[in-house]
């Protein structure tokens, strides 16, 4: 099928699930901080199971600060969640199958591959599992959003088969301009500002490089809400607003784009999914006041507080990156059937109540690896097109 991809909740013809394979560890330095300072920072702070480990590296200059794992920050992932989790991803996969939906995979990480390196920075290599972040679908037209996270730089890459049979198709594909990403590419204004305390350190003092331009844009598509024709955008920040800048000359003349300030650190699908027209799935009403004005009239289904065993346990060790809310990070097959983690029994209660068919399926380390059904995959045929919801 060609690409089609308006909006959230229409039949699901084709879609991409990620990959895990060769998962080894998580790289705390500036860009990872600033990406996960939200989910962290506000939630439970004080509780052991919410740890955030602290970072200890060498002096600024050290030569040798780069190339030792353990002083850059490198945090490794214990192998049998990484197992457990490739489990639950062709489980995913299977489920899906089994709804009819056409699924796709990104080519694996290969194992010998550890590093990506730029000219201004290196930084460990993990494999495109939160496929939505990178690209945004927009239509008939693949759009590479230009990354936050050093360490994914180069996702996109994985995804070139699958691009590539669906620009042979007729998809315009489209890459945003890449970022230098080094520290003074970030606008560190938000995380300085809502750091509440708790375990997290505060975001430190930027490196100087050579290769500094100032402020870039760098922003994520889990940061929009497709609604048909018109697009809901997350601005956090300053490289949030110039990628939206970018955005809106891109494809104004196809969508209307209504700009959020932030709801969230980045990413709108940690608070709020549109479920089918006219109704949103929401982490709390307080959500609402920040919509467009038009949306604030749809029915919002409020996610049912989350409950403590409905995660496994962990070690302080174990470096935990979402909120207990992650499970409000559903994937709509159809626009009454939807993707809900099995270990959310309330939620899905909840959906069901709402006369949705809540398809439960098994995703157990989802705060681990920094994402739910919606993050891991990304839709590229719905059956919907470029309606009208908030004219």
């Amino acid at each position: 099928m060609t690409l089609n991809s308006f909006d959230e909740w229409s039949t699901l013809k084709e879609v991409v699930v990620g990959s895990a394979a060769n998962y080894t560890s998580h790289e705390r330095e500036l860009s990872f901080d600033l990406f996960f300072h939200d989910n962290i920072a506000g939630d439970n702070s004080t509780r052991s199971e919410w740890y955030y480990p602290r970072l200890t590296v060498g002096e600024a200059g050290q030569a040798d600060a780069d190339r030792d794992g353990a002083r850059r920050g490198r945090v490794p992932i214990k192998q049998r969640y990484v197992d457990e989790l490739v489990e639950d991803l062709e489980g995913m996969a299977a489920a899906l199958t089994g709804l009819g939906v056409t699924v796709h995979r990104p080519m694996d990480l290969d194992a010998g591959t550890s590093e990506v390196r730029t000219p201004a920075w290196s930084a460990s290599v993990v494999p495109p599992l939160n496929i939505r972040d990178n690209t945004l679908i927009l239509g008939d037209e693949i759009i590479e959003t230009p990354p936050m996270i050093r360490s994914r730089y180069f996702e996109t890459q994985f995804l070139i088969p699958v691009f590539q049979r669906y620009f042979a198709q007729g998809a315009r594909w489209t890459v945003m301009p890449r970022p230098l990403m080094t520290d003074a590419s970030f606008d560190l204004d938000y995380a300085r500002e809502s750091t509440i305390g708790g375990p997290t350190e505060p975001i430190g003092t930027p490196s100087p490089s050579p290769y500094d331009v100032g402020i870039e844009m760098m922003f994520d598509g889990a940061q929009v809400l497709r609604l048909g024709r018109d697009l809901v955008v997350n601005v956090s920040t300053a490289h949030h607003a110039l990628a939206c800048d970018w955005l809106e000359r891109h494809v104004g003349d196809r969508f209307r784009i209504h700009r959020v300030h932030r709801l969230s650190d980045s990413h709108i699908d940690s608070m709020v999914l549109a479920l089918r027209p006219g109704t949103l799935l929401v982490r709390s009403e307080a959500v609402a006041d920040r919509l467009p004005e038009a949306l604030r009239g749809w029915d919002r289904i409020v996610a049912p507080a989350p409950e403590s065993d409905n995660f496994p346990r962990y070690e302080d060790e174990d470096l935990v990156l979402t909120s207990p809310f992650i499970d409000l990070n559903v994937l709509s097959v159809s626009p009454d059937t939807v993707l809900v983690n099995e270990a959310c029994p309330e939620l899905a209660r909840t959906l069901e109540k709402h006369r949705f068919t809540a398809v439960p399926v098994r995703h157990r380390h989802r705060r681990l690896f920094g994402g739910g059904f919606h993050c891991f995959t990304l839709d590229t045929v719905r059956e919907g097109g470029p309606e009208d919801y908030l004219g």
